[in-house]
Order: C-alpha cells, then sequence, then structure tokens
C-alpha cells in the first residue's frame, strides 16, 4: 500500500515537472518563426535573444537585443514594461523561462517564439 501511494506521488510530480516545461506561461502570447517574420520592424516592440553571447555571436536576427537568461533579472530595466517583448532563444526552452521572469517583473505583453533559432530559416 505503501509503495502504491510513493509510486503515485512520484508520478504526479513528474506529470507537474513535465507539464510545467510544455505549457506556455499564462498571459504570454506565443508565436512560430512564420508568425515573427510578419512582426520584425514593428515600432514599439523590443526583440530580446536570450542565448549566451557566443551563440548569438554565431547567429541572430537583426533588431534582437541579446541579454542572455542568466542576465535577464539584472537587465530587465533596460526594457520597458509597457512596451511588447518578444522573447527568443535556440529552442524555446530558454526563452519560456525568461517569458516567466518578465511576466512575474510585472511586464504586460510577453510573447515567446516557439522552437527559436532552430525553427528560424
Amino acid at each position: 500500500m505503501t509503495q502504491t501511494i510513493m509510486n503515485v506521488v512520484l508520478f504526479l510530480l513528474l506529470a507537474w515537472f513535465i507539464a510545467s516545461r510544455v505549457i506556455p506561461p499564462r498571459g504570454v502570447r506565443m508565436i512560430t518563426t512564420t508568425e515573427l517574420k510578419k512582426e520584425l520592424g514593428k515600432k514599439d516592440v523590443q526583440y530580446v535573444d536570450v542565448r549566451t553571447p557566443a551563440e548569438f555571436r554565431t547567429n541572430h536576427i537583426r533588431g534582437f537585443k541579446n541579454i542572455p537568461l542568466h542576465e535577464l533579472p539584472k537587465r530587465a530595466n533596460e526594457l520597458s514594461k509597457e512596451k511588447e517583448v518578444i522573447v527568443i532563444c535556440q529552442s524555446g526552452m530558454r526563452s519560456t523561462k525568461a517569458s516567466r521572469l518578465l511576466k512575474k517583473l510585472g511586464f504586460q505583453y510577453v510573447t515567446n517564439v516557439k522552437g527559436g533559432m532552430n525553427a528560424w530559416s
């Protein structure tokens, strides 16, 4: 009986962990790279690439500002909370984390690019 309860608890924890990584953060708009191409160059939109500086130097989209994910808490003040922020990374995982962080910091309009630079062509 105890073993069954432990298995159920472990399963629920694992399911919660996976869901928290896959389900988009509340209040964050998700777009594809195709949709991003239509949005590039818009006025009053802030474009942020949260990859490392080395990744950014290797390949990036013109107009994106490089603020690595680990620096974002300290550098979020470089962004306006009232303007939309479009966030990208390599695969979409770090930008999802960055989107959650920006929402917690009070940013009103946050958009995450699904698939990141891997999906960009």
